[in-house]
């Protein structure tokens, strides 16, 4: 999957703050002239698997935001009503255990996620899935990250995988204790969150790399540190939110009521961004 130059855009996971401050930033910076859509490839990673698929089809990321928040409540989004944060934290605390090796870890949160009661739950990301703009891998590459639940390994997907774009999109999506797996070909497979929140790595030999990282704030740096260090000498800019949206995610970063506030965060920010990422995206 190594590039031989071009743009690539990677967009992390964030639940529907990420969701949401992603499109928001991608818009605002689109208005100021710099499209970050236009890259050679794009990888996405839970949230940024959704934002990542509206941007290769080039679909309105506004648009896309509006029809998430002005779906049901009682029917949509990815909202973590109903489980325990407790239950949440202790999971992905395994993840950060210095004295396991990292797919040991993945594996042991994804026993976890077979076998935590949320299967009811597997409809939001159904429904995720059929709001996508398309059902066929788009003709701009995407690379969409997934974890095998049951022996940690990691999965990127991309159109010549032969894995249903949706599939793909929901796999990644699937938090793990908040929705169930997603079976894919015999497998079930989780969050690609869960090996890294961005996996930038996947970009690797592109000239240039913008990464948003929306749970930049809240996860160690080291995992970017090795990323970035794959990188090599590719021009990168890694943006993570500013306090402002920070402050406006909150504690619940899967409330669908973050849908217009996120959207608005990213917006805002775009002015202030702009710059670093213009650098090296033009150059």
């Amino acid at each position: 999957m190594t590039m031989d130059g071009g743009r690539a855009l990677v967009l992390g996971g964030g639940g529907v703050a990420g969701i949401a401050w992603e499109a928001g930033l991608l818009t605002g910076l689109a208005e100021q002239g710099v499209d970050l859509t236009a890259a050679d490839l794009i990888v996405g990673t839970s949230a940024g698997s959704v934002v990542g698929t509206f941007a290769a089809y080039g679909a309105d990321l506004a648009a896309a935001v509006k029809a998430m928040r002005e779906r049901p409540q009682g029917e949509s989004a990815a909202t973590s009503g109903g489980v325990d944060p407790e239950v949440i934290l202790s999971a992905f605390a395994i993840l950060y255990d210095k004295t396991l090796e990292p797919q040991e870890a993945r594996a042991r949160l994804g026993r976890m996620a077979l076998e935590a009661p949320v299967a009811e739950r597997g409809v939001v990301l159904e429904e995720l899935g059929r709001m996508l703009p398309g059902q066929e891998w788009p003709e701009r590459r995407l690379i969409v990250t997934g974890v095998d639940a049951e022996d940690g390994s990691f999965a990127p997907w991309d159109a010549g995988s032969g894995v249903p774009l949706a599939l793909a999109v929901r796999a990644s999506c699937s938090v793990p204790c908040v929705f169930p797996p997603v079976e894919i070909g015999g497998r079930r497979y989780m969050d690609g969150g869960t090996r890294s929140v961005t996996n930038a790595d996947l970009a690797k030999g592109a000239s240039a790399v913008v990464i948003l990282e929306p749970m930049g704030h809240l996860t160690p740096r080291e995992t970017l540190r090795r990323e970035l260090a794959e990188l090599g000498d590719a021009r990168v800019a890694a943006i993570g939110p500013d306090q402002a949206a920070i402050e406006t995610f909150g504690a619940d970063i899967l409330s669908p009521a973050l849908y217009g506030p996120g959207f608005q965060a990213g917006l805002d920010q775009a002015a202030s961004a702009i710059d670093e990422i213009r650098k090296i995206w033009d150059a």
